[in-house]
């Protein structure tokens, strides 16, 4: 990787930093209640060194033999945290149950289930429930109404440690804004039905919309573009 590229990288995720600042202002928050997680997706080796380099230590990945190499390639970088936020695929649930710390797209009992029987007991792995709040056919997760139900499965699994919610609004942001409201009302009652577990993360908010999410109440921003800037994902065979 360039110097300039290196540079640019830095350049965005302070940017970055200071939208977030800005946004919690506004919302009188603390902005060190919100957790920014780096979406490197198509970044690669060098890219990633270079955020590490900036303090960032928390990465989401969606393609998951990508993801794989990239940890193998990074192992030599202490306290980094990877969460994977790509749709569940039942063949690839062993591969995320070894590998990551936390997942997001979290919306089938069934791929819970194979989570929790793969994983390794000493290290329960940290999953956040994907709500379709917007409704839209072409995206996953559960229905609100069906939120309760997986809630109670995904509890009764000893290696899973439930975390939260997850969203991926609509794209019109007057839309966007009404759905992160509503995200943060499920969260707060899901919190509130569960007292005893460690329901702490609201995960919404990307590089178009992070204004719009730390005003609604998120405590974790996917941020890709707005610190890697485009990239193509140009993989050998899908996962």
């Amino acid at each position: 990787m360039s110097a300039d590229n290196c540079t640019d990288i830095e350049s965005r995720l302070q940017a970055v930093h200071q939208r977030i600042a800005a946004a919690a202002g506004k919302a009188g928050r603390d902005p060190a209640g919100i957790r920014l997680l780096a979406v490197s997706k198509g970044v690669g080796e060098a890219g990633i060194r270079q955020t590490i380099a900036t303090g960032q230590h928390l990465f989401g990945e969606s393609y998951i033999q990508e993801a794989v190499d990239k940890l193998a390639a990074l192992a030599d970088c202490p306290d980094l945290e990877w969460h994977f936020i790509g749709p569940i695929q039942r063949n690839k649930t062993q591969l995320i149950a070894r590998h990551f710390d936390w997942v997001h797209g979290l919306d089938r009992l069934l791929i819970a289930e194979r989570l929790n029987a793969q994983r390794d007991p000493a290290r329960p792995l940290n999953v956040l429930i994907q709500v379709n709040v917007s409704g839209e056919a072409s995206k996953a997760g559960i229905e609100p109404a069906e939120l309760d139900a997986l809630v109670d499965g995904v509890l009764r699994l000893p290696h899973l440690r439930l975390r939260g919610l997850m969203a991926l609004p609509s794209p019109d942001l007057t839309q966007a804004s009404l759905q992160f409201g509503q995200m943060a009302g499920y969260f707060q009652s899901l919190r509130a039905r569960c007292p005893d577990a460690a329901i702490d993360t609201l995960s919404m908010g990307m590089s178009d919309d992070l204004e719009l999410a730390v005003v609604a109440g998120s405590t974790m921003l996917r941020i890709g573009s707005a610190i890697f800037g485009p990239r193509e994902y140009r993989r050998a065979a899908p996962d």
